[in-house]
This record gives C-alpha cells, sequence and structure tokens, in this order.
C-alpha cells in the first residue's frame, strides 16, 4: 500500500512528480496532504536519482486553497499550527536539491497560489486562473504570498490582485513574468518534462546554490552578496561539475553533470 493517500508521488527518468490527489476537492489543501507533500519533497532531496521535481494536480484544478473543512475554530492557535503543519511543506519546495516547477491546471487559489509560487517556475494550462481569493472573505493573503508574489510581479500588480482577489488568466499571467511558458491543457505534463530538460542535464548543485543567492540577495548588501557569491564559487570549484564544466568548454564539448 502506498504511504500517500492524499497525492500521488513517483520518479520517472530523473524528474520527480507530486500530483495533489484530491480532484473532487479540487485538491484543497489539508493537514495530511501538506505532510504528505513534505515527505515526498524530503525523498527527492534524498534520491539522488531525481534532478528535477514536478508540482502539479489531479484532475480538473491544480489546488483551490485550503480546505474549509480541516480549518481551525475560532480561538484556536492558528499561528502555531498553521507554522507547524503548513509551513514545513511550503518551505521545503522552496529548498528543495533541484529545480522545482509547478505545472498549473485550472484554477490555483489562495494557499494553492501560494503552493505554485513556491516553486521555482510556474507553466500554465490555457484553463490555469490565478485568484488571491483572501480578500473576498475578509482575510489576507498567507502561506508566503505576500513574498514571493511582488517579487514575481511587481508591488503593484501584486497588490491589485490580492486587494481586488481579480482572477489573473494563463495569458496575462505569462506576459507579467509569472509563468514562463502557456500550453495547451493536454501538453501539460509533456511540456514540464520538456522544459526542464535542460535543468536536469545540469548541473544541479549550482542551480540549487544559484537559488540560495537569489533569495540571500533580498536581505544582503552588495558587498556581503559578493563575499557569499565568492563563497559558494569556492566550495562548487573542488566538485565534478565545475571541473567538467571547464574542461567541456576547453575541449569545445557538451559537459556531462553528474553532481546530485
Amino acid at each position: 500500500m502506498s504511504e500517500y493517500t492524499q497525492i500521488h508521488f513517483e520518479i520517472r527518468d530523473t524528474i520527480a512528480t507530486i500530483t495533489l490527489n484530491r480532484p473532487d476537492a479540487l485538491n484543497a489543501l489539508t493537514f495530511d496532504l501538506m505532510a504528505e507533500l513534505r515527505r515526498a519533497v524530503e525523498t527527492v532531496n534524498q534520491d539522488t536519482r531525481a534532478r528535477a521535481l514536478i508540482l502539479t494536480g489531479a484532475g480538473r484544478g491544480f489546488c483551490s486553497g485550503q480546505d474549509l473543512k480541516n480549518r481551525l475554530p475560532d480561538g484556536a492557535d492558528l499561528v502555531g499550527t498553521l507554522m507547524e503543519a503548513y509551513y514545513p511543506g511550503i518551505e521545503a519546495l522552496r529548498q528543495c536539491r533541484v529545480p522545482t516547477l509547478a505545472a498549473v491546471n485550472g484554477v490555483a487559489a489562495g494557499a494553492g497560489f501560494s503552493l505554485a509560487l513556491a516553486c521555482d517556475f510556474i507553466i500554465a494550462a490555457q484553463s490555469a486562473r490565478f485568484i488571491q481569493a483572501f480578500s473576498r472573505i475578509g482575510l489576507v493573503p498567507d502561506l508566503g504570498a505576500t513574498y514571493t508574489l511582488p517579487r514575481a510581479i511587481g508591488r503593484s500588480r501584486a497588490l491589485r490582485l490580492m486587494m481586488t482577489g481579480e482572477p489573473l488568466s494563463a495569458a496575462t499571467a505569462e506576459a507579467w513574468g509569472l509563468t514562463a511558458q502557456t500550453v495547451e491543457d493536454a501538453q501539460l505534463l509533456d511540456a514540464a518534462r520538456h522544459w526542464l530538460q535542460p535543468l536536469v542535464n545540469g548541473p544541479t548543485q549550482a542551480l540549487r546554490k544559484t537559488r540560495e543567492l537569489v533569495n540571500a540577495s533580498e536581505e544582503n548588501s552588495f558587498e556581503a552578496q559578493c563575499r557569499l557569491e565568492l563563497e559558494f564559487q569556492q566550495m562548487l570549484r573542488a566538485q565534478h561539475d565545475a571541473k567538467e564544466g571547464g574542461a567541456a568548454f576547453l575541449e569545445k564539448r557538451k559537459p556531462v553533470f553528474k553532481d546530485a
């Protein structure tokens, strides 16, 4: 019996795929689902076969947000409970060993939108709609959306989506730079796998360190950022992929990266 009941997880041809698997509820998030998501990402971190990760949703939607049937009662410790139950899954995606891509089919609303934003990249099906639905019910965005969305599309556009709750179409999401590509619904997963191929064949550790540098740049001074870049360069120079990359450049051939 699978250890997962609310997601489907597989590693095939060096690409791991996590599929939110509650299609009857538009893959709404629950405590159990987020725990399974974290466990799956931890497996990716430990299994060197995986060189990239796709996150997608089963059925006609990516994720409709938190399952209101799984909602905490008034007076409960919302902050402590959700930081313990939801945050680790979001942070696991942001710190994953390999590049991550959200393949968004249908609606990505509320916390579901936040989940997609936790990935490095987003590819959208033509049916995709991104909705910051919180203001519609008198709440504020959560699960990191106020951090990630302004950095993805700018402050003004992020505030517009968050304050009005208006849907963002797949076409506009691509025009705004939120998504990397828009494809026909039936081609979504094949397109995601194709899009990831250069990263799958790339230097995994250098790619991960590049993400760490970009994240650190939000708070570092210029001097501190320069120093961190050089520290990472020094660390990577001693490893196979950097040596292979340098040799391939001099020999005018395609490098074969192996480091996990």
